[in-house]
């Protein structure tokens, strides 16, 4: 069952690399950072995904990031999604994160999954929520 929502983040991709094919199907780096909260703070998020076109036209995505406060609280994350492409040439993923922290204001997290929606633009913006898992 889905709870509470965990962030919100805003932002923009900066930065794609082309990665070596696996069976002959498109492979991408992709870099990111966003702005928001989490559990209520302001955050700062840094990450990067590898996606890949499956047979069936949907992307699988891996990806890890650090998420930076203000007072300089880190918390680390790993994710993996399965993503879509919008007729306007964005990306809709869906998938779950798992956080790993030693600041005791986000302690909360090492113990939960995250469930999230991280859409991406055409012009390159992300938008992005994240729920917990119950």
């Amino acid at each position: 069952m889905l709870g509470d929502v965990l962030g919100e983040e805003q932002g923009e991709i900066t930065g794609m690399r082309v990665l070596p094919s696996e069976d002959g199907l498109p492979a991408m780096e992709v870099s990111f950072q966003g702005e928001g909260t989490l559990l209520g703070s302001a955050a700062k998020d840094l990450g990067t995904y590898e996606s890949y076109v499956r047979l069936d036209g949907t992307l699988f995505g891996d990806g890890q990031g650090i998420i930076m406060t203000p007072d300089g609280e880190t918390i680390t994350w790993h994710g993996q999604g399965i993503g879509h492409f919008t007729d306007s040439g964005g990306v809709n993923w869906r998938g779950a994160v798992y956080y790993q922290t030693a600041a005791a204001k986000f302690a909360r997290l090492a113990g939960t999954v995250g469930v999230f929606e991280f859409d991406t633009d055409e012009k390159g913006k992300v938008t992005a929520k994240v729920y917990e898992w119950k």
